[in-house]
């Protein structure tokens, strides 16, 4: 009885009937902002900072040397994988909530809530990463500019505790130092403030962000190219550490394809769902997976491939050819890049809560719409101060290695959806079908198994741990305030509550 419960479904038609509950949101989005989206998801901290450690390795991995571009195909055959089954699922269930949705309606409420759990080590906690990374790109630009602002305004009390000379020039409030990340704080609130007035007001912005990333990349892949020495190319140098090199470079490098699947948590406020919502995931890896190989090509063809365990290599590469005019540019680039990141994961993860909300599985408040916007804007806020303090006071550390294995399992929950809805709704309209199924899903299945397999240990466990604390939650509340599974309730609610 118990077991039959924790895994009862959602019809497709019983969440497309939630998402009209209250009028539902304004569909204001075409195809090609959808695009922009996935772009300024995809694009971001991953190529501009972890692809330097995916080519020359660290402490606790090898790198892949200039097989990265293998390494980036290898990681980009996953994400396309699977974009076509979201693409089914987004065209079919054309509402907020990405795979937590797609989730319920194939696998169950409680492989729904271990997907919706999982999914905030993509959109929030990996959010909390990018401000602090946005914060260091920003505070490099504004020195690069003559503006130097105080060290204890962008550094984390952990970080400062460790450099006894900037601990002693901060200022206290009694015992209390203050040490306070500002920019990682203040870009997070700006985002929150522009998602809760509008996703078209937002969508414009990130278009934006996009048009002057994507511009920063041009700039190197122009300058750099005529610098590109072939020989360095060449065997051993190609793939020094062979095909464990060219794996572990996939598993890093997978961070930098990460939020392609953003654009399906926009599904409730485009214009044509069915139609664009597909060609926006599609067509935003495509132009990223174009960008990433010339990216790979120019940057191991300039610079020797072990010396790029930095920060910043793209910057790095520049000023080791002598354009040092360039690299300051670049800093611009990853403001750029990071902005958007910030902005189109916080809209995900908000409306990813609002699905959850709206099942019962988290409280009635996080579904509320605005009255005026008609965005999510409690949990918009929620989501805002969570990563707004959490930037402003802790390190990066390792959000950035849970995000990666977090994406990695909802894109092998999504591929057994898609095996599994074939066989108990065949004949449900599909606006996008995936192509051999169940061959193309299990294919997905294997790739992903593969790079997770390739991440270090430790990060797996801190994964099992994530998901056990998702289950202590679950059972202590949503379980018992869990719609689908409460006799009587089969319509939509009002306001949050059942009808």
């Amino acid at each position: 009885m118990l077991r039959g419960q924790l895994f009862a479904r959602k019809t497709v038609d019983q969440c497309i009937a939630d998402s009209e509950v209250g009028g539902g949101m304004r569909r204001t989005l075409g195809a090609v902002q959808l695009t922009a989206l996935g772009i300024g998801a995809i694009i971001g901290a991953g190529i501009f900072a972890a692809i330097g450690t995916a080519i020359s390795g660290d402490a606790g991995h090898v790198g892949a040397g200039a097989a990265i571009v293998v390494s980036i195909v290898l990681a980009g055959v996953t994400s396309a994988l699977a974009a076509i089954t979201y693409s089914e699922f987004a065209a079919m269930i054309p509402i907020s909530g990405s795979a937590y949705t797609y989730a319920y309606a194939t696998l169950g409420e409680l492989v729904a809530w271990i997907i919706g759990w999982d999914l905030i080590l993509e959109y929030a906690v990996g959010n909390i990463a990018v401000a602090i990374g946005w914060a260091g790109c920003f505070d490099s630009l504004l020195r690069g500019l003559g503006v130097e602002l105080p060290r204890w305004l962008v550094t984390d009390i952990l970080t400062a505790r460790h450099n006894p000379a900037l601990l002693a020039s901060v200022p206290h409030l009694g015992p209390i130092p203050l040490v306070f990340n500002l920019p990682a704080f203040g870009i997070v609130a700006i985002i929150t403030w522009l998602l809760v007035i509008g996703t078209k007001e937002t969508a414009w912005v990130n278009t934006l962000m996009v048009v002057i990333k994507v511009a920063i990349i041009g700039l190197f892949l122009v300058v750099g190219i005529a610098y590109v020495k072939p020989q360095q190319w060449s065997t051993p140098a190609f793939a020094p550490n062979g095909l464990a090199g060219i794996s572990v470079g996939a598993a890093i490098i997978f961070f930098s394809y990460i939020g392609f699947d953003a654009v399906s948590t926009a599904a409730e406020e485009a214009r044509n769902p069915q139609r664009d919502i597909p060609r926006g995931i599609i067509w935003s890896l495509i132009i990223c997976t174009v960008l990433y190989v010339g990216i790979a090509f120019v940057l191991t063809g300039i610079i020797p491939w072990d010396k790029l365990n930095v920060p910043d290599p793209l910057a790095v590469a520049l000023q080791y050819i002598h354009a040092d005019w360039a690299a300051g540019v670049l800093a611009l680039g990853a403001v750029a890049a990071m902005t958007s990141v910030l902005l189109v994961f916080q809209l995900g993860q908000a409306r990813i809560f609002m699905s959850m909300a709206r099942d019962g599985l988290l409280p009635p408040w996080a579904a509320r719409l605005h009255p005026r916007y008609k965005t999510p804007h409690v949990t918009t806020i929620v989501t805002g101060i969570f990563v707004a303090l959490f930037a402003a006071i802790a390190p990066i550390g390792v959000v950035l290695e849970l995000t990666n294995i977090g994406t990695l399992f909802a894109f092998i929950l999504v591929a057994l959806g898609i095996i599994v809805l074939r066989r108990t709704d065949p004949k449900r309209p599909r606006p996008f079908r995936t192509p051999w199924v169940p061959l193309l899903p299990i294919v997905s299945i294997l790739f992903c198994v593969y790079l997770i397999v390739s991440l270090p240990t430790l990060t797996k466990v801190r994964f099992v741990a994530w998901l056990v604390a998702g289950a202590v939650i679950y059972f202590l509340y949503s379980v018992r305030h869990s719609r689908v599974r409460r006799e009587g309730e089969v319509g939509p609610r009002v306001g949050g509550e059942p009808a």
